[in-house]
């Protein structure tokens, strides 16, 4: 069992926290904070119960060196904007003033220490660098899933340092949402996939193929698929060295609960760049067009596939939706999606692209759950035992 953050007595304790805020930043500044609000109520309750917090963090890859560009102090300001009070700030998270620092902390106060992966300990998960991030805690709390399928020092090693260690209120939401509500889910059930990559959606349709009623299959992986059924799709996205798993996958799943489902037609161009050519069914492709958004049939039927659903996770766009010539599909869908939570069905979108997706277009607090892992989502979807997790069961 895992331990959650209200079973704790926080007083007068010193909380360390992992968090994710491996955020976008263009210029030295943040330009996503979805991931620094999403831990805001962790820090808050840790403050109210009368704790003091270290927070740690990596952000980018900077592969063991210190990067410029890939420091945590404009992420620490934005924090401290967020709420609104004072953060202390430290340049190298395993120092002896950094340590010195934690320790002085009174209660209420906050110390973010610098990027964990400014060190090769970090992804290495170095037993001596585990139990330095240790000394400045004496509660240890995760809430990074960002980061929770891999074993890394700060939340893996650091864990065997601690008789208290529990999850805040985020992860807590991710196993809720991502786990718990596709035991004995309400049906039906559907899972929309998208995006550009079949390898790493693979896992999360096998999985499904029993479970869920309909999966939904759009974005740019759907033309492996259709290449895979001897279809031409012009010159759209196909990954090749997938066509044979999605052969299989095509054979498997007529023999199992869940209805593949595939667009109609598509809204195509000769490249992104380019404004739209116009609407071609899925058969009618012409050789140097590709597919990069699904159309209006396609919408309409997957948008009624969603409406008979009480049970919906979304993951992968539907287009290329960083172009609002293409972003039709995905939005219709998040727009699916946000009615069907008014009428009290469970939605969830997954991490990554589908995530920013949604929060262009302003609907991420209209569904059930947005998470805020991209392959810890998909793993944790897929049944699969994330190393964070496991190290915190007791």
């Amino acid at each position: 069992m895992i331990n959650r953050l209200n079973t704790f007595d926080l007083k007068d304790k010193r909380v360390l926290m992992r968090v994710d805020f491996n955020v976008p930043m263009v210029n030295e500044k943040v330009m996503d904070d979805y991931r620094i609000l999403s831990v805001i109520p962790t820090i808050e309750h840790c403050v109210n119960q009368g704790a003091s917090i270290v927070i740690m963090s990596h952000l980018g890859r900077p592969e063991g060196k210190v990067v410029d560009g890939m420091s945590l102090i404009p992420v620490g300001e934005k924090l401290a904007d967020l709420l609104e009070m004072p953060i202390k700030f430290s340049d190298d998270c395993v120092s002896e003033d950094a340590q010195d620092t934690s320790l002085g902390l009174n209660p209420g106060e906050i110390h973010l220490l610098e990027n964990l992966r400014f060190h090769e300990e970090e992804i290495l998960n170095d037993p001596r660098f585990s139990m330095k991030l240790a000394k400045h805690g004496q509660v240890f709390i995760n809430d990074a899933f960002g980061t929770a399928h891999r074993a890394h020092a700060s939340n893996v090693g650091i864990i065997g340092h601690f008789k208290q260690k529990g999850i805040g209120f985020l992860m807590e939401n991710e196993m809720k949402f991502l786990q718990e509500s596709f035991r004995q889910p309400k049906r039906p059930l559907t899972i929309i996939l998208g995006g550009a990559k079949v390898d790493t959606k693979l896992s999360l349709i096998y999985r499904f193929m029993d479970r869920a009623d309909s999966i939904i299959i759009g974005g740019g992986m759907v033309f492996t698929f259709f290449k895979a059924l001897g279809r031409n799709v012009g010159s759209s996205l196909v990954d090749e060295s997938m066509i044979s798993h999605a052969e299989l996958i095509l054979n498997e799943v007529r023999n199992r609960k869940a209805n593949l489902i595939f667009p109609n037609d598509f809204i195509c161009a000769k490249n992104v760049e380019e404004s739209p050519a116009g609407e071609f069914k899925r058969n009618d492709i012409p050789d140097n067009f590709m597919g990069l958004d699904i159309g209006s049939q396609s919408i309409n039927k997957f948008v009624d596939v969603i409406n008979g659903s009480e049970t919906i996770l979304w993951n992968g766009p539907m287009g290329v939706f960083e172009n609002v010539d293409y972003s039709y599909g995905s939005k219709a869908i998040a727009e699916a999606l946000a009615n069907s939570t008014q009428n009290g069905k469970i939605t969830i979108v997954g991490g990554g692209d589908t995530a920013s997706a949604i929060r262009d277009f302003g609907m991420h607090h209209d569904v059930s759950h947005v998470s805020t892992g991209g392959g810890a989502s998909l793993e944790l979807l897929s049944g699969e035992n994330l190393p964070a997790f496991s190290a915190l069961e007791s």
